[in-house]
């Protein structure tokens, strides 16, 4: 008998109540599957959010960096003389030559904060060529993982344009100029010449500077909260 009753409750009385309910149910996990398949995140705002934290490191870290003693007085990114040259550096300050050495090595520096202060529109340039695909890629990635990728697809076109920059800061603070009287006095104790680039050292120095500066300022960005300081960072960032 209680069976039967139950029968009549699902196929009379009961159904409309069952029926409720099932479209209850039909419509919670119709929601809860819509939102699952609609990413907090478009790929355009990833994309976004990562040139404005590239393009903040960009601009903080050439600013930084184009300050005095930005490089010089910098332990991990002061540009010594070329690996090559470092002979010139024991055999002239062995004959009483090292205040010109270290007047040298301080030119070459100020070169590299003389050339950062132009710096930053050539990375800006670069760093919107970032693709949706590339910054989806990025954002999974490591800490540093948008700086990285910007210097291994830009290195090659940030090379040659910043190379003339760094030149023309190169003559600005007499560092050819010591560079040159460093050389032609080497020459003079050792019979094999010596006159390798300054230009493409110190470029290469000098890029080599503003990419870790970029990289602190991603990660920054990443970790730190307080450093997102658009709406467009915080959306994307906290995630």
């Amino acid at each position: 008998m209680k069976k039967i009753v139950f029968i009549l409750l699902l196929t009379t009385g009961g159904q409309p109540l069952f029926a409720q309910t099932l479209k209850e149910l039909i419509q919670q996990k119709s929601k809860l599957l819509t939102q699952q398949s609609t990413p907090t995140n478009s790929s355009n705002e990833i994309a976004n959010a990562l040139k404005q934290a590239l393009t903040i490191g960009a601009e903080k870290g050439t600013a930084a960096l184009a300050q005095p003693d930005g490089f010089f007085k910098n332990a991990a990114l002061k540009i010594l003389l070329p690996p090559e040259a470092q002979k010139i550096e024991s055999t002239l300050r062995s004959v009483g030559m090292g205040k010109q050495v270290d007047e040298a090595i301080l030119s070459i520096n100020r070169a590299a904060e003389d050339a950062c202060k132009t710096a930053a529109p050539i990375f800006v340039s670069a760093i919107k060529d970032l693709t949706v695909t590339d910054a989806v890629n990025i954002l999974k990635g490591a800490d540093t993982a948008a700086t990285a990728y910007l210097k291994t697809s830009t290195t090659v076109p940030l090379t040659n344009a910043f190379k003339p920059i760094i030149e023309t800061s190169l003559q600005k603070t007499d560092a050819t100029k010591h560079w040159s009287t460093l050389v032609n006095a080497y020459n003079k104790f050792s019979l094999r010449k010596l006159n390798p680039s300054l230009s493409d050292y110190v470029t290469e120095k000098a890029l080599t500077g503003i990419y870790s500066q970029i990289a602190l300022e991603e990660k920054n960005i990443r970790q730190n909260p307080a450093a997102r300081a658009t709406d467009l960072l915080k959306k994307v960032f906290n995630r």
